[in-house]
C-alpha cells in the first residue's frame, strides 16, 4: 500500500493516490484546486460578496478584462446582485514607461499597481461610466490588481493597460536585448546572431550592427522583428568583426547595445600580386636573385621560372622575405620569373608581370694571340688572331710608352680604342718619331669580363715608330700659331687653322716634302684657315704657315702635323 504524508499547511488539501484497489482520498476537507495562470493572462477570482471576503466560489483564467453580464450571474453559483470579481497579473514591464488605463465600468471598480490605488469609481450606479489614468510604471516586474463589484443592476467592465508610443511622450529607452551569441559557419562563410525575446510591451524590432576589429563605427546590417540574423556579406578575408543587438520601440526609442560578440571570417581571399620585380644580383658565386615589393598580408612568397617571358613556368623556390637566389639558374642561360604573395591561410596570389635576367658568368675570355705590330707613315698597323672564346663582344686596344730601368720594362699603356669581334685590326695614329711603343689587345665578353683585369698577364708586343719628321727644324717663337687637325678618326682631309697676326696681309702655307727634303709652298690665302684635298692618307703631313707684311717681308713659320689614317 502507497502512504502519503500531509505536512502541516497542506492539511486542507485533499491528496488523491492511486492504489493497487482503486482511488484512497486522505481524510480532510474538501480541496480547492490550485489555478496558475501564465503572465499575461490574468487570475480571475469570484466572490459571492462585495468585499473579496472568504474562498472564492470560482477561480479560472482571463486574458483580458472586457465582460458583460448584464442583470445575471457571473458564473454559476452565484448570484446576480452583490457579488466581485478579482483580476491579478504579475508581469515584466521592461523598461517601462508611460502607459494610460482605460476602465469602462458598472458598478464599482477599483485599480491597484503594487497594492497601491490608481484608479478608484468604487459605488453603486445606474449607468456605466468610464475613466482614463496616465501614468508612469517603473521597470521590472509589478503586479496589477483590479476589483470588480457589482451591488444592483446590470454589471459590466472593461480595463486595460497600455504603453504610449508617442515620440514626444515616450522618451525612455528599451533594455538591452540578453542572451546575444553569435555562430559562425566557416563552409558557408556565414555568421548567425541570436538573442532572447525583449519584455518591452512597446517593442518595435532589433536592429544588428556589425563593426570590423580596432573601428568604432557600427554599421547598420537588419532591422527585424526576429530573434535572429543571418549575415552571408562577410568578407572572406579572415579578418575579425563584432556584433552588437539593440532594441527599438515604438516612439522611436533605441537601446543600448549588447555585450559586443565578435566572429573571425574564414580566409579565402587571395593577397594582391607582388609587385616592383627586378633582378638585383646575377653574380656567379651567388646565383641570380630576383627582388619585388613588400604586399601587405603577404606571410611568404613563391617564385616560379621559364626558359621564356611566355614559356611554361615552374616553382623553384618559397621565402619570406622579398627577394630569392636562384642558385640552380646556369651561367649565361638567361630566365623568365614570377612571384606570387602567400597569405597565412595559404591563399596566393595571382602570378606578377615577368622579369627576366641571366646568371653572370664570371669567367673571361681566353688571352688574345698572334698581336703584330707593323710600323707604319702614320703610327702603327695591328692585326691579331680572333679569340677563340664563344661568348667574347669585344676587343679593347692598349697603347703606351715602353720605360726601361734597370730591373725591367714596364709598358705604361693607355685605352686607346674598343672595337666589335668583327675585326682583327687597327690603325693606330701617333707621330712617327722614332720613339719605342708597347702595344697589346685585350678580349671582353658579353658579361664584360675582361681578361686583364682578371689576369693581368697581357701578351705585350713592342715596336720602333718609324721616323718621318722633318729634316728641316721649325724654329720656336713664330707669331703664328698653327694647329693642324685630320677629323675626328684621321679620315681627313688635313686642316690647317691659326690665329690672325698683327699687320700681316696675308699667310703663306708650306708642306713638308720627304722626297725633295724640303717645304714646298701649296698656297698664299688672305684667311688664317685652308684645307689641304690633296695631302695623301696613310701618311704624316707636316706644315708651315708664315705670315706676309705689306712691306713684301715674311715672317718666321709656325709648324704643326697632321696624321691622316690609311
Amino acid at each position: 500500500m502507497h502512504r502519503a504524508t500531509v505536512t502541516r499547511g497542506a492539511l486542507a488539501s485533499a491528496v488523491v493516490i492511486a492504489g493497487a484497489g482503486g482511488l484512497l482520498a486522505a481524510a480532510g476537507p474538501t480541496a480547492t484546486a490550485v489555478t496558475n495562470c501564465t503572465s499575461p493572462v490574468y487570475k480571475r477570482q469570484f466572490y459571492a460578496n462585495t468585499t473579496f471576503s472568504g474562498t472564492p466560489k470560482k477561480t479560472d483564467c482571463d486574458s483580458a478584462i472586457d465582460q458583460n453580464w448584464g442583470s445575471g450571474a457571473p458564473a454559476s453559483g452565484l448570484p446576480a446582485d452583490n457579488f466581485g470579481v478579482r483580476w491579478t497579473v504579475t508581469r515584466d514591464f521592461g523598461s517601462g514607461g508611460p502607459f494610460t488605463l482605460p476602465v469602462t465600468t458598472q458598478d464599482g471598480i477599483r485599480v491597484y499597481l503594487d497594492d497601491i490605488r490608481k484608479i478608484d469609481l468604487w459605488k453603486n450606479i445606474s449607468a456605466t461610466q468610464s475613466k482614463t489614468v496616465n501614468l508612469t510604471v517603473p521597470s521590472g516586474k509589478h503586479t496589477l490588481r483590479v476589483d470588480f463589484v457589482n451591488w444592483t443592476g446590470k454589471a459590466n467592465v472593461t480595463f486595460a493597460y497600455k504603453p504610449v508610443t508617442s515620440a514626444g511622450a515616450d522618451r525612455i529607452k528599451p533594455l538591452v536585448p540578453t542572451g546575444s551569441a553569435v555562430a559562425y559557419d566557416t563552409a558557408t562563410g556565414r555568421a548567425k546572431v541570436s538573442w532572447s525575446k525583449n519584455k518591452e510591451m512597446d517593442l518595435a524590432g532589433y536592429r544588428v550592427y556589425r563593426r570590423p576589429k580596432g573601428s568604432t563605427a557600427w554599421t547598420l546590417r537588419t532591422t527585424t522583428t526576429a530573434t535572429s540574423y543571418t549575415d552571408s556579406s562577410l568578407p572572406l578575408t579572415g579578418d575579425t568583426y563584432y556584433y552588437e543587438v539593440r532594441a527599438r520601440d515604438k516612439a522611436g526609442n533605441e537601446s543600448a547595445g549588447t555585450t559586443d560578440r565578435p566572429v573571425t571570417t574564414a580566409d579565402r581571399t587571395a593577397p594582391g600580386a607582388p609587385t616592383g620585380l627586378a633582378v638585383t644580383d646575377s653574380s656567379e658565386k651567388g646565383g641570380l636573385r630576383t627582388g619585388w615589393s613588400a604586399v601587405p598580408g603577404a606571410a611568404s612568397y613563391r617564385v616560379y621560372r621559364a626558359a621564356a617571358e611566355n614559356g611554361s613556368y615552374t616553382k623553384v623556390g618559397t621565402t619570406g622575405a622579398l627577394s630569392y637566389r636562384d642558385a640552380t639558374a646556369e651561367p649565361g642561360v638567361t630566365y623568365s620569373y614570377r612571384v606570387t604573395a602567400l597569405d597565412a591561410a595559404g591563399n596566393e596570389s595571382a602570378r606578377s608581370g615577368a622579369v627576366s635576367g641571366r646568371r653572370r658568368d664570371d669567367t673571361p675570355p681566353s688571352a688574345v694571340t698572334g698581336l703584330t705590330v707593323t710600323p707604319a707613315p702614320y703610327g702603327f698597323e695591328l692585326h691579331w688572331d680572333p679569340d677563340p672564346t664563344p661568348d667574347v663582344a669585344r676587343y679593347v686596344v692598349y697603347a703606351g710608352d715602353l720605360v726601361h730601368s734597370d730591373d725591367e720594362n714596364v709598358c705604361l699603356v693607355h685605352q686607346v680604342e674598343w672595337l666589335f669581334t668583327d675585326t682583327t685590326s687597327y690603325s693606330y695614329r701617333t707621330l712617327p718619331d722614332g720613339e719605342e711603343r708597347c702595344f697589346f689587345i685585350d678580349a671582353v665578353d658579353d658579361d664584360w669580363n675582361s681578361h686583364w683585369e682578371w689576369t693581368h698577364e697581357p701578351n705585350i708586343v713592342s715596336a720602333d715608330e718609324l721616323d718621318t719628321t722633318p729634316a728641316v727644324e721649325t724654329p720656336d717663337g713664330g707669331p703664328v700659331h698653327l694647329t693642324a687637325s685630320a677629323g675626328e678618326h684621321g679620315e681627313g682631309p688635313a686642316t690647317l687653322s691659326w690665329d690672325t697676326v698683327a699687320d700681316a696681309t696675308g699667310y703663306r702655307v708650306h708642306r713638308w716634302d720627304p722626297d725633295t727634303g724640303a717645304y714646298e709652298e701649296l698656297a698664299t690665302v688672305a684667311g688664317h684657315s685652308f684645307t689641304d684635298a690633296t695631302a695623301a692618307k696613310g701618311t704624316t703631313h707636316y706644315y708651315r704657315v708664315t705670315a706676309l707684311y705689306a712691306d713684301g717681308t715674311e715672317s718666321a713659320p709656325g709648324g704643326d702635323y697632321a696624321i691622316l689614317a690609311p
